[in-house]
């Protein structure tokens, strides 16, 4: 037999449960956007980085496809945070605009001859080492 919880009872059991972690949305919500902050500054640092052995190992052609990929791969993952701050609030799911950036990226690293196609994902790819260290480094 199937048993049923009103909204009011559903809204207190998880105040109880948030009061019992000691975690308040305010919190969650601080801690989520300093999360961010780390990665997004890990992964301009990584950017940097990357670019410069580029150019100095490859040529300039490269170094600049590196950084207009990595310019994509970051804005990427800001409108996917931002979609997944909105979840709960006022979204029920996460927007699918973010996937417009890959497609927008391959189009113009195939259309414009200045930009090369393999660094250029590289590039947009850079976000990605920046989760796992940022992962690496909370556990």
């Amino acid at each position: 037999m199937a048993t049923t919880v009103t909204d009011s009872e559903s809204n207190s059991e998880q105040n109880l449960n948030l009061d019992s972690l000691g975690a308040s949305p305010e919190k969650g919500s601080s801690e989520y956007l300093q999360l961010q902050l780390r990665i997004f500054r890990m992964t301009l640092a990584l950017t940097v980085f990357s670019v410069i052995i580029f150019a100095i190992f490859l040529d300039l052609s490269s170094a600049l496809s590196l950084f207009i990929g990595s310019l994509a791969g970051i804005l990427y993952l800001r409108l996917l945070a931002r979609g997944i701050g909105k979840l709960g609030k006022s979204s029920m799911s996460v927007s699918k605009v973010q996937l417009l950036v890959p497609v927008l990226l391959f189009f113009s690293a195939s259309k414009f001859p200045q930009l090369e196609l393999w660094p250029t994902f590289l590039g947009f790819l850079l976000y990605k080492p920046s989760l796992i260290i940022q992962f690496l480094l909370e556990s």
